[in-house]
């Protein structure tokens, strides 16, 4: 999907979403190409904070996207 469609599913997601699944959980907007994927979440990892969701631009490609899921790491 392109930029905008990934946007409006990660807004439907959220709406959606438990609030224990939105604290346990990052949702966030990734290119498909699993590699680039791979490592936009290693840096997103990294810092969440400094990441919008226009941060995924810069690690895609070819313009599609997809809207994933991952645990949060626990702060210690």
């Amino acid at each position: 999907m392109n930029y905008q469609e990934a946007k409006e599913r990660k807004k439907e997601s959220l709406r959606n979403a438990d609030e224990s699944v939105l604290n346990l959980f990052h949702v966030v907007i990734t290119p498909a190409n699993t590699d680039e994927s791979a490592k936009y979440i290693e840096d997103f990892l990294q810092s969440p904070e400094s990441f919008t969701d226009e941060s995924c631009k810069e690690y895609c490609s070819d313009g599609n996207y997809e809207v994933v899921s991952f645990k949060k790491e626990k702060e210690e």
